[in-house]
C-alpha cells in the first residue's frame, strides 16, 4: 500500500572506473502494532496488523553516474505482512516498484515498469491517507487512491526537472492486451507548485477498463472493477514553522461499476436496478502540529457526497470520518505512535455495505452506520 516515509539508508557505494560512480542503497521500514474495531460485523475485534500507517517493506534504489548530468536509475521494492512474513501486493515479489530510467539535471526523468502515478507522487502526499495518517485517514473504499491502494503496471512516466517551484508529471500505462490497446490502460498527468511554506497541485487519472484482465495496468489490486474509472485532484497547504495545514478536493466517477474490493456480499442495490454510475466528491481538512521536532499531533476530518446512480434509481449517502494521531520519535528511525478514527454514514438505503461504516484500518464493515478504529503501534526505518 503506503509509502508515506522516505528514508534511505546507504548500503553500498562502489566506484567504476575515472568518470563513473554507482551507487546501491537498502532500505526499509517495518510498521506493526495493535487495532481495536468496535464493530467489525456485530462484534469487536482485537488485530495485530501491519503497515496501516506505513506500509511494511525493504528495496533496493541505485544509481549510475553516466556523465553530463544524465544517470540511470532502478528502483525494486517489496511488500510485506510482518505479522505473518507474507507478501503483499498480491504475492508479488516486487509489488510495491520495480522499474528502471534515465535522469537528467536538465531535462527531467523517464521511468518504466511497475511504479506510482502522478497523482500519487504530487497529491496525495498533501492529503491526511498519504502524508501521515494512513488507513485510518483515507477516503470511503479509498476511492481517490491516495491511500495507495494500487500502482500501475507496464507505465511509462516522466517528471520534469522543477522549474520556477513547479514539477510535472505524465504517465501512460500500458494494457499488453493483443488487439486491445485500451483495454485496461492507465493515462495520468500531475501538476504541483511550490514556493516558501505554500504547496498546491492539482492531478487527473484515467484508467480504461480497471480490474479486468491479468496483463494490464491496473489488475488485482484496484479498487474497483468497472468500464472506466476517472480521479480528478486538487489540494493546496501551507507549512508554518511547528505547524501545516492543507485543503484537499477529489472527485472520483466509476461507470458500469461490477465491483468493490472493501464490499462483500451482494452490491446489488435494493431497488432492484443494476449499477450504472458510482461518484464520490471528497473534501478533507488535516494538519499536524509539532510540539517539539520529536512529538507531534495529526488530525483530519473528512466529508464524502456520494451518488449511486442505477438503472431504477439513484442513491446519495454521505461520509463524515475524523483521524487523529499522536507520535513520538524515539530516535531518527524509530517511532511509537497511538491512531483513531471516527466514521459516520448518512445511508441512502442501498441494501448494500454501502450503508455501513468502513474505516479503512477495521477489520472489516461496521453493522450500523458508526464504526471506530484505535491502534498503537511502532514503527521503525532501516
Amino acid at each position: 500500500m503506503k509509502m508515506k516515509w522516505k528514508v534511505w539508508i546507504p548500503a553500498l557505494l562502489v566506484c567504476s572506473g575515472a568518470h563513473a560512480q554507482s551507487s546501491v542503497t537498502l532500505y526499509g521500514l517495518i510498521d506493526e502494532g495493535l487495532n481495536f474495531t468496535n464493530n467489525a460485523g456485530h462484534g469487536q475485534n482485537y488485530q495485530l496488523k501491519s503497515g496501516d500507517t506505513a506500509g511494511s517493506r525493504f528495496g533496493l534504489k541505485g544509481s549510475e553516474d553516466l556523465g553530463g548530468g544524465l544517470k540511470a536509475i532502478f528502483q525494486l521494492e517489496s511488500g510485506y505482512n510482518a505479522s505473518n512474513g507474507e507478501q503483499g501486493q498480491g504475492q508479488r515479489m516486487f509489488g510495491r516498484q520495480a522499474f528502471v530510467g534515465l535522469a537528467s539535471d536538465q531535462y527531467g526523468t523517464i521511468t518504466l515498469g511497475r511504479q506510482y502515478d502522478p497523482t500519487i507522487d504530487l497529491f496525495s502526499d498533501l492529503t491526511a491517507a498519504g502524508n501521515w495518517a494512513g488507513d485510518v485517514g483515507a477516503t470511503p473504499f479509498d476511492n481517490d487512491n491516495s491511500d495507495w491502494d494500487f500502482r500501475v503496471n507496464n507505465s511509462v512516466k516522466y517528471v520534469s526537472p522543477t522549474i520556477a517551484g513547479f514539477t510535472g508529471e505524465a504517465m501512460y500505462g500500458f494494457s499488453n492486451t493483443a488487439g486491445g490497446f485500451a483495454d485496461n490502460r492507465v493515462i495520468s498527468a500531475a501538476g504541483q507548485y511550490q514556493m516558501g511554506g505554500l504547496t498546491a497541485a492539482v492531478a487527473y487519472m484515467k484508467i480504461d477498463n480497471p480490474g479486468l484482465g491479468s496483463s494490464g495496468a491496473v489488475t488485482n489490486d484496484s479498487v474497483f472493477a468497472a468500464s472506466s474509472q476517472q480521479n480528478i485532484d486538487a489540494a493546496v497547504a501551507y507549512k508554518f514553522s511547528k505547524a501545516m495545514i492543507a485543503f484537499d478536493y477529489s472527485h472520483t466517477s466509476i461507470d458500469d461499476p461490477t465491483s468493490n474490493a472493501y464490499l462483500s456480499g451482494s452490491i446489488l442495490p435494493a431497488n432492484g436496478g443494476a449499477w450504472s454510475n458510482w461518484k464520490f466528491d471528497n473534501f478533507q481538512l488535516n494538519g499536524q502540529y509539532y510540539f517539539t521536532p520529536a512529538f507531534w499531533l495529526g488530525a483530519s476530518y473528512t466529508y464524502t457526497m456520494g451518488k449511486l446512480d442505477s438503472t431504477a434509481g439513484n442513491y446519495s449517502p454521505k461520509w463524515h470520518t475524523v483521524a487523529l494521531m499522536l507520535d513520538y520519535d524515539l530516535s531518527h528511525r524509530t517511532s511509537v505512535y497511538v491512531q483513531g478514527a471516527y466514521q459516520h454514514v448518512q445511508s441512502a438505503n442501498t441494501g448494500t455495505q454501502f450503508d455501513d461504516a468502513q474505516v479503512l484500518a477495521s477489520s472489516g464493515p461496521s453493522s450500523t452506520s458508526n464504526q471506530m478504529v484505535y491502534r498503537i503501534a511502532m514503527m521503525h526505518r532501516f
